[in-house]
């Protein structure tokens, strides 16, 4: 069996999060078959649902999502250089982000979504979310372009967790 590995969870702060991913253009190599079960494996120690590989360092537009945590192999999706294009309806519900643990928000979010992306093969796809898969469609899609979650909450409320955030890493919290 070949040997996974956990890498740590990128958090909020890091430059790697802020900036837009780099556009994938080799598939179907050993290298990035390892890199998205890695991604699995993290995202999974983590209790996620959804990992985008610049939130374990790594520039690069491959996002991985498992609404089932991992219960249903079926579930397991890898979405590559995505792009969400059509979105559909509001959905209001509370998020968080593996790279902003400890906080979460009520986000508006599409109530349907359609990503097209590639497969870890190279093969091009389109498919619609609803819920719960829309919402890290576009979570996931929004992190490889260099966007939190809070990005799409009030200044207001965008500005206080950031408060907090420094105030943690100060105290050396975060």
């Amino acid at each position: 069996m070949k040997r996974r590995m956990v890498y740590p969870i990128v958090k909020f702060g890091d430059d790697v999060l802020t900036a837009k991913a780099e556009t994938v253009t080799t598939f179907d190599d050993a290298e990035l078959q390892k890199l998205v079960e890695d991604m699995f494996e993290s995202m999974y120690a983590a209790n996620g649902v959804g990992l985008a590989a610049n939130q374990i360092g790594i520039s690069r537009r491959i996002a991985v999502i498992d609404t089932s945590v991992g219960k249903d192999p079926k579930a397991k999706i890898v979405i590559i250089n995505p792009e969400i294009i059509a979105r559909d309806g509001k959905q209001y519900e509370e998020e968080g982000c593996l790279s902003i643990p400890g906080f979460r928000e009520t986000v508006e979010r599409p109530a349907k979504a359609i990503v097209r992306a590639f497969d870890a093969k190279g093969k091009e796809f389109t498919m619609e979310g609803e819920g719960l898969l829309a919402r890290a469609f576009c979570h996931e899609t929004d992190h490889l372009n260099g966007m939190f979650f809070i990005n799409h909450l009030s200044t207001l409320k965008r500005d206080l967790i950031k408060r907090k955030i420094r105030k943690m890493m100060r105290s050396g919290e975060w």
